[in-house]
């Protein structure tokens, strides 16, 4: 046995089925390994998308995420998305080639200290040196990403570690590979229980690994046993989410605040709206302790409760205990969780009555938005992917489905087309819609011909402005219409492009052709690029509070 094949069976007792990649010269064992496993090789077209897709995998299988790519120049192209994985808490595992350790120092052929490269990007990095030790050193970093506040992880594989032969022939347990869940204790849970009872106006706020997509259930449960509106917060926007409506509002106008896993970072205005009159108690359980200190800087005596512990685990820890009164709570707080309900979903903008009748050219975002919802809706399994960039803050504040997939904390762009294509392989029965703007879709443009190539099939809507327009509109903001620089683009028909890789296109550019698009986009098995030219519209702004009424 080759240290190739320990590592992969590695993998499988770790849950792994699919590995997300793209060939060279250093991880082809690797590849031969996989044969004997059957494990799926979802070949890319350049190593940043295996990254972009292991972490969307990870997000809708609750399991690790593996992207594999070779040595130095491979290596350094997936760096880019683990910063994205560790801003959404996704556990990925980046596996790279690496030059063999006997020519270290010697100019081998990619030489280079990728540990150093990845450990400001990751929970941790390692190069494995030893055949027999990397069983135990991929099972440690699989422990790793999953622990606490999940995230990515890197192991660098010297091309004659993995061709060397091994002794141990006994791979790590699924049981040595699962992360410890510390759960809040006994008297913080009271207390926490106690500070609900006592409470006008409390909230919960969460971060992305607990939103409705991760944990389906959550939400609803701790709504129904604590009466607490409970609100994800997942974009780089903030408390300006457009998908959140007034969550500003309300954060400020809370007496309670828990944060169950957020960090009070600049999306929570460090905390500030939570100092305001009249200020809330501010109790927090995260398994990050650096989020704790730096919560504890910014609020003072306001936070009352830090409890290092999973968060997870310790909610359902705190359902458990709370499962008497808690009608009574619902009552008591009915008014003000009515509240917080309209102001989450009060918009800026007006939704077209009608799409089918009612349109203007070019269409505008909320018109275009209109016509993938009524898809959304008749989906029996929808999966909605939204890229990030001025189009899709539209996409973020117009539509919703059960399972939904962003751009994340990070603020990146450009991983949206490689989110629906793992979105399709990790879930085949469901319908994947993706949103995204003509400039995030050149990013990965090349994947719809992987798409096509392992038949993954999803309906991606590019909304087609011809610009840059989140930094067009900054520009018109702070320098004025003559200033105008660097962010144009064209009007290329990438529905066109789309086809000459293999995929079904349309070119829709009014609500009627649309809805027309749309059916034979969802009718091919094909994966699909439906393009509508938009007017290129700032993004929905935060409404004001006379917008939905004072509580």
């Amino acid at each position: 046995m080759r240290a190739a094949d320990l590592l992969v069976t590695t993998l499988v007792n770790a849950g792994v089925n699919t590995i997300y990649t793209l060939s060279g010269n250093q991880i082809m064992p690797i590849f031969d390994a996989c044969f004997e496993h059957g494990i799926r090789l979802v070949h890319t077209r350049h190593e940043a998308a295996a990254v972009f897709m292991a972490e969307a995998h990870a997000q809708l299988t609750g399991t690790i995420g593996v992207a594999l790519v070779t040595a130095a120049p491979g290596f350094t192209n997936a760096l880019g998305p683990l910063f994205m994985a560790g801003k959404s808490e996704t556990p990925v595992l980046l596996l790279s080639g690496d030059s063999a350790l006997t020519q270290d120092g010697m100019g081998a052929f990619q030489e280079l200290d990728q540990v150093a490269a990845s450990r400001a990007l990751t929970k941790h990095s390692e190069r494995v040196m030893s055949a027999e030790a990397i069983g135990e050193t991929t099972a440690a970093a699989i422990r790793c990403a999953l622990q606490g506040r999940a995230g990515p992880v890197h192991l660098a594989l010297p091309a004659d570690v993995l061709t060397t032969a091994v002794t141990t022939t006994q791979a790590p347990s699924a049981a040595s590979m699962q992360a410890d869940t510390p759960v809040a204790d006994r008297a913080s849970l009271t207390s926490l229980l106690e500070a609900i009872d006592r409470a006008a106006r409390p909230l919960c706020i969460t971060g992305p690994a607990l939103n409705a997509t991760r944990q389906p259930q959550l939400h609803a449960r701790l709504r129904k046993q604590l009466g607490v509106p409970v609100v994800a917060m997942e974009s780089p926007r903030g408390l300006n989410d457009p998908s959140l409506g007034g969550i500003g509002e309300v954060l400020g106008q809370a007496d309670l605040v828990i944060a169950l896993g957020k960090d009070l970072d600049f999306t929570t205005g460090f905390g500030k709206p939570m100092l305001a009159p009249p200020a809330a108690t501010v109790m927090m359980i995260d398994a990050q302790a650096e989020a704790l200190q730096r919560a504890g800087a910014a609020l003072g005596e306001h936070l009352s409760l830090q409890v290092c512990a999973d968060p997870l685990a310790s909610a359902n820890a705190l359902l458990e205990i709370a499962s008497a009164g808690s009608s009574e709570r619902q009552t008591r707080v009915a008014a003000w969780a009515q509240h917080v309900d309209t102001a989450i979903a009060s918009r800026s903008f007006s939704a077209p009555a009608d799409p089918a009748t009612t349109s203007t050219q070019p269409m505008v975002p909320a018109e275009l938005c209109a016509a993938v919802q009524a898809c959304l809706d008749q989906s029996a399994d929808p999966i909605l992917v939204i890229d990030g960039g001025e189009f899709g803050q539209w996409a973020q504040a117009c539509l919703s489905a059960p399972t939904r997939i962003i751009n994340g904390v990070s603020g990146a762009i450009g991983g949206g087309l490689c989110y629906a294509l793992a979105a399709s392989i990790a879930r085949p029965e469901a319908d994947v819609f993706l949103l995204m703007g003509d400039g995030t879709s050149g990013f990965h443009f090349a994947e719809f011909e992987t798409a096509c190539r392992e038949r993954a099939g999803f309906t991606a809507i590019i909304g087609h402005d011809g610009r840059w327009n989140a930094e067009h509109q900054i520009q018109m903001r702070d320098y004025g219409a003559e200033r105008l620089i660097g962010c144009e683009l064209s009007l290329a028909r990438y529905d066109q492009a789309a086809q000459g890789l293999g995929c079904h296109g349309e070119y829709a550019s009014d609500p009627a052709a649309l809805q027309a698009a749309l059916a034979r986009a969802l009718a091919t098995d094909l994966p699909s690029c439906v393009v509508v030219p938009i007017n290129g519209l700032p993004a929905p702004a935060a409404p004001t509070p006379t917008q939905h009424g004072a509580h």
